[in-house]
This record gives structure tokens, C-alpha cells and sequence, in this order.
């Protein structure tokens, strides 16, 4: 089965969902490829440059390149910016010469998933759409709205749609969250019928919880690297330092818990414009970002992991390697911190102080640790969904 996967932007560096599952259905035997775009993830955000650029920025190749990676291959397309989306050039004969079985694509709106469906009739592949976009990035779903108030109908008209025709051509649409769904069925077009929940998953053979000599060893020096004592206990947090993430609210609970006598403090691995105000709060220490294939030492360094506004990926990877997570009491998908996780008043620094005096017992740390690294384990490995994603596939082929 050749499967190909068509994403705007890709970086070698990144631990994303288009990195990682074409990885594991590669070896699950199928012939996978990605086309992408020459743009690095995030492209499109204000102050790309600032935050992403020096990152993400280089590890991104030039149109017409085809190389190996992550045992999987990559073809780069040149793009183009029109009516607000990106397009690919070439995308046409670059399908036409791969021929695949299937086409997958995370998103159900904009010109790449548009041609992709409307290719399908003439290339033959079963295409397969999903949709990312939560709810908590999507002012339109979080409060009630007219069908005709202007910023709704230009949603119909930009969004539901084009969703709508691209719906037409897809097998299905895989949402990894249930607020993903919602958006997907109430704004972005996409019929009832189509729509599967399937979460996001955690690179198990890379995140895993520390044991032995070797991993409590690069632990103390990493820990020692940042300043941080082996009594301490340490928070951390990745991403963006955006202000729609909020970090900073990390920044002042630990600050609030140091001047009562306790003993914490915070990494926070990322860039962004609350970089300076986060080291410049007592007990913070800002790195910049680092290849994914190194988030799990920092991980094991840590003791808890906290992301306090929007949901991130780095949520699963943490509760896989073991730490207890926090996260605030606005999170729709709750399920990713079921036995494992607590939550705090969205973006109020005095409650998650509090929640984060709970977890001063190490045995409690452990506990709610040990929990998540089973159920990541059981139930986000990448190894599991990507078998359930082949086995979607071949269902279609075979009725075909």
C-alpha cells in the first residue's frame, strides 16, 4: 500500500503527528511519502521569525528536494500564498508520478485538501481529511453566534463550504479530540457521518519514564546545568512563549511558591515575546527550543509538567515519561490527564500555586507519574494508532 501524506509545512526536527506516524506505518510495511511545502510548522503566526525562525526556519528544505527521513520520504514543493492559503506547485504531476493507494491530509480546509479531493476522481486514491483546530483557538466555537452576524457567514462562506465539497470526496475525517469534531462538524462543513475520533499519540520508544543508573545520572547533570538542586522541585513547560499560551502564569505561581519558603522553580524550553518577563521571575530558567529527539532528557530533569492555557503535544510526551501533568479546567479532552493530571482557574497564577502544593509529596508525583506512563503507554503509542489508521485504509481499498 503507498500512502501520501500532504502537509503545507514540515521540519525535520519537529516530533509532530507528520513526522512521527508515517514513521510507524513505514513500519507497519507500507511505502509512505510526504509532500510538503517549503515552510517550516507555524509559518503563518505572528512573529514567526522571532520565535520559530532560527529553529524550524533551517530545517526546512528547498522545492524539488527528495530525501529520507525518519525512514520515509519527503518531497518538497515550491508554494505559493493565495486568497489567504497556501498552495503547491506541482502538486498535480508530483501525485500523478507517486500513484498512491491513499491520501491523507490533517485538515479539511484550504486550496491543499481542495485539490486533493478534487485530484481524487481523477488520480483514483481513497483520500482520507482530519482536523486539528480545538476549540480553544477557535473564538467562533466558544460562544453562541447568528448565522448571519458577519464574522459567522464569512466562516460559511471561507470555511464550511469548501470543507463541504472537500467532504464529498473523503472516506473519512479523523478528529483527535471531541471539541476538534465539533468544530469540524459545525463550522468547517464536514458531515456527522464522516467524522472518527482518534487522539494523537506519543512516541513510546522515545518517551518513557527514567530508570536505571544511566537516566538518573544525565538527570542530576542536566538539572545541575540549569542551577536547579537535587531537593528541589522542578516545573516545566515547552512551546511558545505566546501570549495566548501564557507561560508566564507558570512563571508567577513558582514565584509566589518561593517567596512562602518552597522549594520550586521552572524550566520553560521555547522562544517567544514572554521570554525576558519569564527569566526575569525568580526561580525561572529560559532555554531556548531543542530537536525533539532531546525533549525526554529534559522530561526526565523535570518533575512535573505544566501547560497552562492551550493543549499542546508535549502534554502526552511528558505524561509518558512520567511526570504528573497540569493543565487548566477549560481542557475538552480531558482524557489526557484522566488518573494522571490536575487542573487549575484558567489563567489565575494563585490557583495553580495551589495545585501545585499538592504534588510537594513525591510519592503523590509519583503516583499520578506512574499512572500516565502506563496510559500513554495502553493507549496514545503510536504504535497502536497507526495500525488502527492502516487498518482504516485497507478496509477502503478492499471494498473499492
Amino acid at each position: 500500500m503507498r500512502i501520501v501524506f500532504l502537509s503545507e509545512s514540515f521540519a525535520k526536527n519537529m516530533g509532530y503527528l507528520g513526522n512521527i506516524l508515517p514513521r510507524y506505518l513505514e513500519e507497519l510495511g507500507a511505502d509512505v511519502h510526504l509532500i510538503t511545502g517549503d515552510l517550516a510548522p507555524y509559518h503563518q503566526i505572528e512573529n514567526f521569525a522571532a520565535t520559530y525562525g532560527a529553529f524550524s526556519g533551517a530545517a526546512v528544505s528547498a522545492p524539488g528536494t527528495v530525501e529520507r527521513v525518519n525512514g520515509f520520504t519527503v518531497h518538497t514543493l515550491a508554494h505559493q500564498r493565495l486568497l489567504g492559503y497556501v498552495r503547491l506547485r506541482g502538486l498535480l504531476p508530483k501525485l500523478k508520478s507517486l500513484r498512491p493507494d491513499i491520501v491523507q491530509i490533517h485538515s479539511t480546509i484550504g486550496w491543499l485538501p481542495l485539490e486533493a479531493a478534487l485530484l481524487r476522481p481523477i488520480l483514483g486514491y481513497k483520500l482520507f481529511t482530519g482536523n486539528h483546530t480545538t476549540a480553544s483557538v477557535f473564538p467562533l466555537a466558544q460562544r453562541a453566534s447568528s448565522l448571519w452576524e458577519p464574522e459567522r457567514l464569512r466562516s460559511v462562506l471561507t470555511r464550511a463550504v469548501p470543507g463541504r465539497i472537500v467532504s464529498q470526496f473523503a472516506e473519512r475525517c479523523y478528529a483527535p479530540t471531541a471539541d476538534c469534531a465539533r468544530v469540524a462538524r459545525d463550522f468547517f462543513g464536514v458531515p456527522q457521518r464522516l467524522l472518527d475520533y482518534l487522539p494523537l499519540g506519543v512516541d513510546t520508544e522515545a518517551f518513557r519514564p527514567r530508570a536505571g543508573v544511566e537516566d538518573e545520572r544525565r538527570r542530576e547533570v542536566r538539572r545541575a546545568e540549569i542551577g536547579v538542586e537535587p531537593d528541589e522541585i522542578l516545573c516545566i513547560y515547552t512551546g511558545r512563549f505566546a501570549d495566548d499560551k501564557n507561560p508566564l502564569v507558570l512563571a508567577r505561581a513558582v514565584e509566589e511558591l518561593r517567596a512562602a519558603g518552597l522549594r520550586f522553580r521552572a524550566v520553560f524550553v521555547g522562544n517567544g515575546v514572554q521570554g525576558d518577563a519569564l527569566a526575569a521571575c525568580d526561580g525561572c530558567v529560559v532555554h531556548p527550543f531543542v530537536p525533539y529527539q532531546e525533549l525526554p532528557a529534559w522530561f526526565h530533569a523535570a518533575d512535573i509538567g505544566v501547560w497552562p492555557t492551550q493543549e499542546s503535544t508535549s502534554m502526552l510526551d511528558a505524561a509518558a515519561s512520567g511526570l504528573p501533568i497540569i493543565v487548566n479546567d477549560t481542557l475538552v479532552a480531558t482524557e489526557r490527564i484522566d488518573g494522571n493530571g490536575l487542573t487549575y482557574h484558567l489563567n489565575d497564577s494563585h490557583d495553580l500555586a495551589r495545585v501545585l502544593r499538592t504534588l510537594v509529596p513525591e510519592d503523590e508525583r509519583r503516583r499520578l507519574g506512574a499512572t500516565g506512563a502506563r496510559r500513554m503507554a495502553e493507549l496514545f503509542g503510536w504504535g497502536a494508532l497507526a495500525k488502527r489508521r492502516l487498518h482504516d485504509y485497507q478496509l477502503t481499498l478492499d471494498r473499492a
